[in-house]
């Protein structure tokens, strides 16, 4: 996997992540992983290492990419050590080469040995998503078009992944069903019975029932459809699975009347050329679920043990 920053300058990236990750949803993930993880503790730790043994670790990177969960590798490891001291040596947001180390911590040996591996999914999996995102992004640079996640995130880990978005350059999508109106082909079919004269009525319908500040998105998958459902004054229209030549006819045919999201058959030998029809928004499922996690690794750089007998521990 190729790291490709995003063209956005990393400082300015770096400042607006900071303190955008909730740390009470860390904490909830990290709390459900170690007790998957560890339900009853770490036998082979508790077996083969003294209590009060310490160690000294360093994360490394095997391969290149964009940095996204720290934090949350820190807060493992102060989760099952609370003493334990943690330095990051870069960013979230920020790239890397391989072999770089990416933080380094201190702490009671049996806890980093603890939190090792759900510090690790995490951020390896984070890490994979913002260093995918930045390649979607510098992709589509100098085009207007913003790169987005969607809804295909891992179960529980959505706050975690859309986190690693941003991380890598890209913008969110609505978070959850509450957030926003998105009338897809199935909604549609329920709400006209197939009949496509009924479309822009149903919709003015269902818009007067919303509040002013909520976004209303439909989805179409012909031509012949963007004209009625620009026509109930929707706010997003989503060209979903449009060739390259409908996508630039949809564009021009909507012209500004609506934002224009492209979505479907996006990858990342197509997505400068559906950016380049002028759309404004182009959404990606395989940011988040199709993703392989970032290689790296956890390498113990110092280990003291005090002298005393394994068994008293």
């Amino acid at each position: 996997m190729t790291a490709t920053a995003a063209p956005e300058t990393l400082p300015s990236r770096t400042a607006a992540l900071a303190g955008s990750l909730p740390r009470a949803a860390v904490l909830a993930v990290l709390h459900t992983a170690l007790q998957e993880d560890a339900p009853y503790g770490d036998i082979t730790s508790q077996t083969l290492i003294p209590a009060q043994a310490r160690a000294r670790a360093v994360l490394n990177a095997r391969v290149p990419g964009v940095l996204s969960g720290g934090e949350v590798f820190a807060a493992a490891m102060t989760l099952t050590d609370p003493d334990a001291v943690v330095e990051l040596l870069v960013n979230d947001g920020e790239s890397f080469a391989a072999g770089t180390a990416l933080a380094r911590v201190t702490g009671n040996a049996r806890a980093v040995l603890l939190a090792e591996r759900v510090g690790l999914n995490l951020v390896q999996r984070m890490s994979a998503i913002a260093t995918r995102t930045a390649e979607f992004v510098a992709l589509v640079d100098g085009t207007g078009a913003r790169i987005t996640d969607t809804r295909k995130t891992t179960p529980g880990l959505r706050v975690l992944e859309r986190y690693a978005v941003r991380c890598g350059g890209g913008a969110n999508h609505r978070f959850s069903l509450s957030d926003a109106v998105l009338a897809k082909d199935n909604h549609l079919a329920v709400l006209t019975g197939g009949d496509p004269a009924k479309l822009t009525e149903v919709l003015r319908r269902a818009k007067a029932q919303l509040g002013h500040t909520t976004h209303f998105e439909v989805e179409v998958d012909t031509m012949e459809q963007i004209e009625p459902v620009l026509a109930a004054g929707v706010d997003t229209i989503m060209l979903d699975n449009f060739s390259l030549s409908d996508l630039a006819a949809g564009v021009r045919l909507v012209g500004g009347r609506a934002r224009v999201e492209a979505s479907g058959n996006v990858n990342l030998a197509t997505v400068a050329d559906i950016a380049a029809t002028g759309v404004d928004v182009i959404s990606i499922g395989g940011l988040t679920h199709s993703v392989t996690a970032l290689d790296l690794g956890l390498d113990i750089e110092l280990a003291v043990a005090p002298a005393v007998d394994p068994a008293a521990g």
